[in-house]
């Protein structure tokens, strides 16, 4: 495939590593004989490094043959994560060091989660693009405060810390945008 057709969540092969694409960014010539340059931000998808590399638009660059199952989280322990396929009822279990920035939105039962398999093993997880996580720390609600576009820290139940807004308290319910870590709305 051309480099012009890299996007988030494709496995791509860079220097023999399988890395999953986290960030594209498009730049544009300054001349007119300059070519499209792709700046790729991946995850080494085994050492779980950050992989930065810039391509030209009509380099070829070989992209990974990958599955993507529907899969529900069962359980989280200390050192893995158990998914069930929703279709075919089977069982992965992925290590924590893979799921490092994923585990921060990750509750027993998550559905909407896909898992990537590729020669029976698992590549990584794809998480939805929102999920619905519970305060359990925050500093007290200010009434009268829904006017202001004043925030506040509050810490959520998988240990993720956002910015909301001052008027939400302890116990409620808020959705979270997986892609930006940033506070939606209450649930």
């Amino acid at each position: 495939m051309k480099a012009n057709e890299i996007k988030k969540g494709l496995v791509i092969l860079v220097d023999g590593h399988n890395v999953r694409v986290t960030k594209v960014i498009v730049q544009s010539p300054s001349s007119r004989s300059g070519s499209t340059l792709y700046k790729v931000t991946g995850q080494n998808i085994m050492s779980r490094t950050k992989v930065e590399r810039s391509f030209k638009g009509d380099e070829i660059v070989e992209d990974v043959e990958f599955s993507k199952h529907q899969v529900q989280l069962l359980f989280r322990e200390e050192t893995s994560c158990t998914f069930m396929n929703s279709d075919t009822y089977d069982q992965y279990s992925v290590d924590n060091e893979m799921l490092s920035e994923e585990l921060l939105y990750m509750t027993d039962g998550l559905e909407g989660l896909q898992i990537l398999i590729a020669d029976d093993a698992v590549l990584g997880v794809e998480l939805p693009g929102t999920v619905i996580l519970d305060i359990v720390e925050c500093s007290p609600g200010i009434k009268g405060a829904s006017a202001s576009a004043r925030t506040k820290p509050a810490t959520l139940s998988t240990g993720l810390v956002v910015q909301t807004p001052e008027y939400l308290e302890n116990g409620e319910r808020i959705k979270i945008n997986t892609d930006t870590g940033e506070y939606i709305s209450r649930a």
